[in-house]
């Protein structure tokens, strides 16, 4: 198993219910594929770098996960089509 970070950017007009389902959805999507979710760190509003659809601010979460090599992929392609989602990157984290 190896350990990776998933780092989400959710659109700032998200209610509170709304950004919590949409990282509930993220974690199942982690279980389903095989990884264990070990710890959400939730950010809260944050100033985006540059603009992105318009937006200035987004909610960052980072999730720590354990998991084989093919979760970050399946993982990846859902999260992608999450309409909630501004950004996203997954990394693998050093031993």
């Amino acid at each position: 198993m190896n350990k990776y970070e998933l780092a989400v950017v959710l659109n700032v007009k998200l209610e509170d219910e709304e950004r919590a389902a949409a990282i509930e959805k993220v974690t199942g999507y982690i279980t389903r594929f095989g990884g264990t979710v070990t710890n959400v760190d939730e950010w809260g509003k944050k100033r985006l770098a540059y603009e992105i659809q318009k937006m200035k601010e987004g909610f960052y979460y980072f999730i720590k996960f354990d998991g084989d090599s093919t979760t970050p992929n399946e993982l990846e392609a859902h999260v992608r089509i999450m309409e909630p989602v501004i950004r996203y990157l997954c990394v693998r984290q050093e031993a």
